[in-house]
């Protein structure tokens, strides 16, 4: 190693450097500590010719004897690349490369600082011993106190009679106290032996050996568990454990133990798969539910996988398959929700060019709780090409499927599908309004293999239908005033004539079609029926208008809008042909609200009311409050009736109101919670209940929860006891953050627990 002084340090031993003013502390993030200090090093760029491997030491005095030992004194600075030192006094052994320091002595590389009594290094190794050390992270929470620390050639640290913690200096809310650390500060994560952990100065637990973490970087260990207890799961204890098994691998297995229903284990696979492309699986298993009849075996897979294979093609794939209709209602997966009553199988290669692309894809759609399944795509083929311009502004496009529909029973007809429109456009935008004008020609070509009972369906079908559609659209606005503010008000007419061409469509069996819901943006669309097996013939003109109201910075503070289709014949095609439709002459009148109505007060709400027969098909409205970001207070009110219920195929109306919040009590505690009632129950459907308290460096969540259960019919629902219409239980999350924890609670995800996921209003569109 190449020892050179700069800037004649041996000759003028006397030389003096002005220290430069230490710079004024830079604004830290939350919860990430730093030495309670500042002191500034001087600064070796302004040295010319210096390598990494020099050393500059620069002190008030200093004396030396060459080939032998130079002593320093008074601002001592030493530094070496990116390692500094800053004492009272130093002493540089020249023959044995060995440099002492003491006195206010700071040591500080990229990855630490640390205060000592005193240092002993070795210049020919890079290594360094402190006596009586304090320690922090840079960037991170972890820091902590030593008798002895070593620091290696490769930058790690090894640490004697020593303590660790992510909270700040002063609060030991946790302190895990050991015989030995050693920190790996290449992997950011320490080794841990003979430790022991003290939870508000009181000892709670030994760990005779452990790693944890001082920085985010992925570690094989365990989590920290959660605990609950339900009406319906009992005891409940859950203990992951993370495997880190490569950079593009990792593995969460986690044993849940319920004391109603047994051992329920999960595992969640993680992959990446070059740079574009991920995927997951997830496969959950509890052997014998104790809680359903004849205890039986109750399991999931599920494997998803989505990314690029290069600039052209796409992929995707998703598989879930679970044992039976209420898995998501009683057991607490990692993969659905327990309001998913469907579960998607789908497989997809696209390609994609300037003006074309092509898509491949297989699908199967499981429905929990309904006998009848949908049909299977098997396989779907999609082309589709556009040209802008194509002739005097005239843009051209031309979309085309062509699908195979297969049924897992094979009493059910199968069929092929020839789908193809060529369309021409002329649209004509400006600032003050647009003018869109379209024609199409919907050529479909059926291949059906019908079986005994579907008599009606042909076993070849080709059906050509025409369509033109005009869609214009006016801005206007002026300057208005309005409650003593001055605001700019546009108005905004819109309209739409739709001519689709009838053609008798029953000899067509149903595989992917719906009927599409009519709300104010729906009344705007050119079709009736989501898929392709019924086409409904129009002859209509829809009329609608926005009106916004925005403020001196251009953000909208108010918006309305309303619209109505006016029907010149009465639609031919139903959905059913056993379903009889009522003539009428208008569609619903639909309308939206979104609106800031007075400081922290917003309103949002829909609604569809069919005009002639004087009753509302929907209504929905959401106020809130929200004076800060972290602050809410929601209230919400929904009602749809005749609506069918999947399970029974009765009629049933839905009217339920409902209260949601999220307000901190103090800087650290947070409380959410909701409260949903049925009207025309009389009861509550839902209550949810939580505290969260969050600090630097641990986290607690109380919740309770109370809530109906969706029951599916199934077999294995029969239970010993009759099944519990509702469900309530108490959850306890507690995370130490530093030790493995799986990572900070948030109040986002409380908001989102139950059966209503909280909703934002949608006022905020700028």
């Amino acid at each position: 190693m190449q020892i050179r002084y700069f800037l004649a340090l041996c000759l003028l031993p006397h030389t003096v450097f002005a220290q430069a003013p230490a710079p004024e502390a830079e604004q830290l993030p939350l919860c990430v500590v730093e030495p309670p200090f500042s002191r500034s090093f001087n600064d070796r760029e302004k040295l010319s010719g210096i390598q990494d491997t020099d050393i500059v030491i620069i002190s008030d005095n200093s004396s030396a004897a060459f080939d032998d030992k130079a002593h320093f004194s008074g601002d001592v600075s030493f530094s070496q690349g990116s390692r500094h030192i800053a004492a009272d006094q130093a002493i540089l052994d020249q023959k044995k490369q060995q440099l002492s320091a003491n006195g206010n002595l700071i040591f500080k590389d990229d990855q630490f600082t640390i205060t000592a009594e005193s240092l002993q290094a070795q210049m020919s190794s890079s290594s360094a011993t402190l006596e009586g050390a304090e320690y922090w992270f840079h960037g991170q929470q972890a820091h902590g106190d030593a008798k002895k620390l070593q620091i290696t050639s490769e930058n790690n640290l090894i640490l004697s009679g020593t303590n660790f913690t992510t909270c700040p200096p002063g609060d030991e809310s946790w302190l895990l106290e050991a015989d030995m650390i050693k920190i790996d500060s290449e992997e950011e994560w320490g080794e841990i032996w003979n430790a022991k952990l003290r939870i508000a100065d009181v000892p709670v637990m030994y760990i005779p050996y452990m790693t944890i973490p001082v920085s985010d970087k992925r570690k094989t260990g365990f989590l920290f568990p959660s605990f609950s207890t339900s009406t319906t799961n009992g005891v409940q204890l859950s203990t992951p454990y993370y495997w880190n098994i490569a950079p593009e691998y990792d593995l969460t297995f986690t044993p849940d133990v319920m004391s109603s229903r047994g051992l329920f284990v999960k595992t969640e696979f993680r992959y990446l798969a070059g740079e574009q492309q991920n995927g997951q699986l997830n496969v959950e298993y509890l052997g014998n539910d104790r809680k359903l009849f004849n205890n039986p075996e109750r399991y999931l897979f599920h494997w998803s996988h989505q990314g690029a294979i290069d600039e052209n093609w796409r992929v995707r794939a998703n598989y879930t398959d679970v044992s039976d209709n209420n898995y998501f209602n009683d057991l607490n997966s990692d993969v659905n929700r327990s309001t998913d009553n469907q579960l998607s199988r789908i497989g997809e290669a696209s390609y994609f060019e300037q003006n074309w692309d092509f898509n491949m894809r297989v699908q199967d759609i499981k429905v929990l709780g309904e006998d009848e399944l949908p049909y299977q795509v098997m396989p779907q083929l999609n082309f589709n090409y556009r040209k802008i311009n194509f002739w005097n502004a005239i843009d051209f496009r031309f979309n085309s499927e062509l699908t195979n529909f297969q049924h897992q029973d094979n009493q059910y007809t199968t069929a092929t599908r020839l789908h193809m429109v060529p369309s021409l456009t002329l649209p004509i935008q400006g600032p003050a309004g647009s003018l869109t004008s379209e024609i199409k020609l919907l050529q479909t070509q059926y291949w059906q293999a019908p079986d005994e009972k579907d008599t009606q369906l042909s076993e070849s079908v080709s059906r050509t239908i025409p369509q033109v559609r005009l869609h214009g659209q006016i801005n206007f606005e002026r300057p208005t005033t309005f409650f003593d503010s001055e605001f700019k008000q546009t108005l905004e007419p819109q309209f739409q004539y739709l001519y689709v061409g009838y053609e008798d469509q029953s000899d067509i069996g149903i595989y992917d079609t719906a009927q599409l819901q009519e709300d104010y943006f729906g009344l705007f669309r050119d079709r009736r029926f989501s898929g392709l097996d019924r086409i409904a013939d129009a002859n209509q003109l829809t009329l609608g208008f926005t009106t916004r109201f925005l403020d001196d910075n251009n953000l909208e503070k108010f918006k309305f809008s309303l619209g109505q289709t006016l029907y010149f014949e009465d639609s031919k095609v139903l959905l059913e042909n056993h379903y009889l439709q009522e003539s009428e002459s208008t569609s619903v009148l639909a309308a939206e609200l979104d609106a800031h109505l007075y400081k922290d007060w917003f309103i949002s709400g829909s609604m569809q009311h069919d005009t002639e027969n004087n009753k509302n098909k929907k209504n929905e409205v959401t106020l809130d409050f929200r004076p800060s970001k972290d602050k809410l207070l929601q209230f919400s009110y929904r009602y749809v009736p005749d609506l069918l219920n999947t399970n029974t195929n009765d009629r049933v109306n839905i009217s339920q109101a409902g209260i949601r919040t999220s307000w901190p009590i103090s800087d650290d505690l947070y409380f959410v919670g909701n409260w949903y009632y049925d009207l025309n129950e009389s009861r509550r459907i839902e209550t949810y209940t939580g505290f969260q308290y969050e600090s630097c460096c641990w986290a607690v969540r109380l919740s309770y929860h109370y809530r109906i259960k969706t029951n599916y019919d199934d077999d294995l629902s029969e239970s010993i006891d009759s099944r519990e219409e509702f469900e309530k239980g108490v959850y306890l999350n507690f995370v130490i953050k530093g030790l493995g924890g799986s990572g900070p609670l948030g109040v986002d995800d409380m908001l989102n627990e139950g059966l209503f996921n909280y909703r934002k209003p949608l006022y905020l569109r700028n």
